[in-house]
């Protein structure tokens, strides 16, 4: 049974259309005059909406507000226990992503199996890549007990997954298709392989982060696609539930999956002008552009400001705890950040040597 993954779609006059859109909003984004603080808090606004939808969708009843005390100040809602383990390891995935993409790491099935982990997590940081499942699963009418859903045997997910990385890198390496139909499928293909037992849902949605992400579509990552799917949940489903039959082997794997990308494709490009427009709408766009001076620094470096915010002076470290750095690698990052004057040294001991952001950065953070 041929079972290599070969998706079927046209680029139809809709999704023609809204691709141009999202690199006009995209171009404007990217040219909008934001401070480095106010960018980190943009970005961690949309983390926690991200995680907030992207959890809701699986029955999550936390709302933002609550997640950020969960979060950040290691609250507890009585009875909610499983909801707080949920926005723990989501919202840890979503840093992992961050991570991935700041690195430009491929996108391998490993990652994507730490990803997977993470989500169980509660919150840890160190895990061990989950193995696909090893038997049969089934979606079930919640109402009716009844078969929505049968995805592929287990003999045959990793061989399908092998065949959807495979054609993720092959066709971002070559620039074939659009990154944003590339992440359309891919979230497809996953949720339609299904290869685990738990946490495809939201482990689809971090797959089509990180392809986006790493495909140069991240907005500063400011938005949340999340939102778009759990404000019409019906649509969602509806666009995501193709072919004639609940069997994956009867019709899914050749279905045209044109309708699905078009509500993909869609869904950018609302949560794109909702974002433009929420930032040309606001004081936060400030007339003072530093724009010139933070494309002088490097992602880890943009990413390190939010730290220089919150405290004055830091330690390698606190830095290697943002990175997820073992204690030589956040030293060595020190030392080359110092050598190109991101960073002055204020205490030289070797074993708690710290750090300050250099004068001519730290009107970023003021």
């Amino acid at each position: 049974m041929q079972i290599k993954f070969v998706p079927h779609y046209i680029i139809s006059p809709k999704i023609a259309s809204h691709l141009m859109r999202i690199e006009a909003i995209k171009e404007r984004v990217v040219r909008l005059p934001l401070t480095a603080t106010v960018l980190a808090s943009l970005r961690e606004t949309a983390r926690l909406y991200t995680t907030h939808y992207s959890t809701m969708i699986e029955g999550n009843r936390l709302v933002p507000e609550q997640i950020a005390i969960v979060l950040k100040k290691d609250g507890h809602f009585p009875g909610r226990e499983r909801d707080e383990h949920e926005v723990k390891g989501y919202y840890a995935a979503l840093q992992k992503v961050e991570q991935l993409a700041a690195d430009k790491s491929s996108i391998t099935e490993k990652n994507i199996k730490i990803l997977h982990a993470l989500i169980s997590a509660d919150g840890k940081t160190k895990v061990t890549p989950t193995p696909y499942r090893d038997g049969q699963n089934v979606i079930r009418d919640g109402l009716t007990g009844a078969i929505v859903y049968m995805p592929p045997e287990a003999k045959d997910v990793s061989t399908l997954m092998h065949s959807l990385f495979e054609w993720i890198n092959k066709n971002q390496a070559i620039l074939s298709i659009p990154c944003p139909i590339i992440a359309a499928i891919a979230h497809y293909q996953f949720a339609t392989i299904h290869p685990y037992y738990d946490g495809n849902g939201r482990t689809a949605r971090l797959l089509t982060t990180l392809i986006l992400h790493v495909g140069g579509y991240d907005l500063k990552g400011i938005y949340s696609l999340e939102e778009y799917y759990a404000r019409n949940l019906s649509a969602y489903y509806e666009a995501i539930n193709i072919g004639e039959s609940h069997n994956y082997y009867m019709g899914c794997a050749e279905a045209d999956i044109t309708k699905w990308v078009e509500y993909f494709i869609e869904g950018m490009v609302v949560s794109f002008e909702n974002i433009l427009k929420r930032m040309e709408e606001s004081p936060i766009c400030t007339t003072s552009d530093q724009s010139e001076l933070l494309r002088t620094l490097n992602p880890k470096q943009r990413k390190a400001l939010v730290l220089f915010h919150e405290f004055e002076i830091v330690t390698s470290r606190q830095i290697g705890e943002l990175f997820g750095f073992k204690p030589r690698t956040s030293a060595q990052l020190c030392q080359e950040w110092v050598e190109d004057g991101f960073i002055e040294i204020v205490d030289f001991s070797n074993k708690g040597r710290k750090y300050t952001l250099s004068l001519r950065y730290k009107k970023l953070i003021t």
